[in-house]
């Protein structure tokens, strides 16, 4: 099976730079979408061989989380069920006969760490659930994680400590969830691959330069890992500030 994930950025923009050319050549079998910043019947889709499953958030033009699959799922779970959560359209669990597939855009720490104290605890709540999904069948989860889990994974480490994205607290929520029983399926493929990043700031070239952050990601069950066939990183497709990844499993 063909896993696209990418956070668009705003997903009506991203149709205006190539989505539609990117996503036609792919033609995954399941796409996730993250910071869509739309609700339905805002935009309009020619996707006749998909379901579409959206979550927005309830402030207009932010957030958001969307699914198409060619692959009709047995039911579908929007959130965490927790209402200090469920609020900025974040999470999809789609519910296949031999997995869950979990789409996620993970809250921000926000300039100055105004909320990191709120990210800590939803990173727990996420974790919790992933594990209660995991106790019944493997689980895919792919998005936006709002964090550089290691120092291979962002260009300048050491400038970013006290940063959003890369402080401390965050990297070890990732480490926790990892140990919980799940793999970075890019760095179970390429383990020492460095300068390999899916996001990049729209400031002094930062692109350009690959000065960038890998920051979304695919994990998988860790009993799964061994069908896990690739792991991909669209860096040169344009249309927002971050780049598609791509996951290749054998189910």
């Amino acid at each position: 099976m063909k896993f696209i994930s990418w956070n668009v950025n705003g997903l009506r923009a991203c149709l205006n730079k190539g989505f539609m050319d990117f996503f036609n050549e792919q033609q995954p079998d399941i796409c996730c979408l993250q910071e869509t910043k739309l609700h339905p019947g805002q935009i309009e889709l020619n996707l006749d061989s998909y379901e579409i499953y959206w979550n927005s958030a309830f402030k207009k033009g932010y957030s958001g989380t969307a699914v198409f699959t060619k692959i009709k799922p047995n039911s579908v779970f929007f959130n965490l069920g927790q209402e200090e959560h469920d609020q900025e359209g974040r999470i999809i669990t789609l519910n296949y006969e031999n997995f869950y597939l979990v789409n996620v855009y993970a809250p921000n720490s926000q300039r100055g760490l105004a909320r990191l104290d709120y990210r800590l605890k939803w990173q727990d709540d996420f974790c919790n659930y992933l594990k209660s999904l995991d106790e019944k069948k493997p689980v895919i989860i792919c998005g936006d994680f709002n964090v550089a889990h290691k120092e291979i994974d962002i260009k300048n480490p050491k400038k970013n400590e006290k940063n959003a994205g890369f402080t401390p607290e965050e990297r070890k929520k990732m480490s926790e969830l990892l140990d919980s029983g799940f793999v970075d399926t890019f760095r179970y493929l390429y383990p020492d691959l460095r300068e390999a990043y899916t996001w990049w700031s729209y400031m002094f070239k930062a692109r350009e330069k690959n000065i960038g952050w890998r920051i979304d990601y695919f994990l998988v069950s860790e009993r799964i890992k061994s069908r896990i066939k690739n792991a991909t990183i669209y860096a040169e497709v344009m249309g927002s500030d971050h780049c598609p990844i791509g996951l290749e499993i054998d189910f």
